[in-house]
């Protein structure tokens, strides 16, 4: 029988790689306390991640018997978002734009994916390299973002939202390319639904997609504006006595 979500290969899957996470997260909060080390450690995991998300490509390049080399170029939000994502954190600055376009993306895509894998019944072993690299750019991208969030190299900001917009015009323009110039049938889910049976093209997935974003972007909004208050009352008080 081929792997079911939920079946024991995933939820072993999933123990091993929450715990890696947490650990992943706590070790990195302990010992990376100056600016130069959190840098480092996600410059690292940068790397990692675009180091896991090429093997994926090159494992979907050969996964016939006749190489496919338009398989290494990414066709989904998720792949897509993973490499590019890799990309920001390995080079770019701190509370660069496209940290902020993908932050959300890759958190949320990396969490519904390595909880919900609809992928992972396409060949009867759990560790066929196209499944287990797919999980593994997944769950490691959510990762990254954590990182990120929590050294603050994203602190979101609806003055920083309109980076969500341009790289969703960017990704369906990326997309349009593919299709018409390529010949690529489904790139971003355009034509069909992500998941078989449901209404989830790219047509509703990034209304759905922004509408939430935009909700969490303005409770982090308004945690830090109730936290500088607080601050400044503090302050206040403390001046008084």
């Amino acid at each position: 029988m081929n792997p079911q979500v939920f079946g024991k290969e995933h939820l072993t899957y999933v123990i091993i790689c929450v715990v890696a996470a947490v650990l992943i997260c706590v070790l990195s909060k302990i010992f990376a306390k100056t600016e130069k080390a959190q840098q480092i450690v996600v410059r690292c995991a940068g790397g990692v991640l675009f180091a896991i998300i090429f093997a994926n490509r090159l494992a979907l390049v050969f996964e016939h018997e006749n190489a496919n080399w338009l398989k290494i170029i990414t066709d989904s939000f998720c792949s897509t978002s993973s490499y590019v994502f890799s990309i920001a954190a390995l080079f770019g600055k701190k509370d660069n734009s496209v940290l902020h376009f993908l932050w959300f993306v890759c958190l949320a895509g990396g969490l519904i994916t390595t909880f919900y894998p609809n992928f992972i019944g396409q060949h009867p072993s759990f560790m066929y390299p196209p499944t287990i690299l797919g999980m593994l750019h997944h769950t490691f991208s959510a990762v990254v973002s954590i990182l990120i969030l929590m050294f603050g190299w994203v602190k979101p900001s609806i003055k920083r939202w309109k980076a969500t917009i341009i790289g969703m015009l960017a990704y369906l323009s990326y997309g349009a390319f593919l299709m018409c110039v390529l010949g690529y049938g489904n790139p971003f889910y355009m034509t069909k639904p992500a998941i078989d049976g449901t209404p989830f093209t790219a047509w509703v997935i990034i209304p759905i997609y922004l509408v939430v974003h935009t909700g969490i972007v303005l409770v982090f909004e308004f945690v830090r504006k109730r936290k500088q208050k607080k601050l400044c009352n503090n302050q206040q008080a403390a001046e008084q006595n």
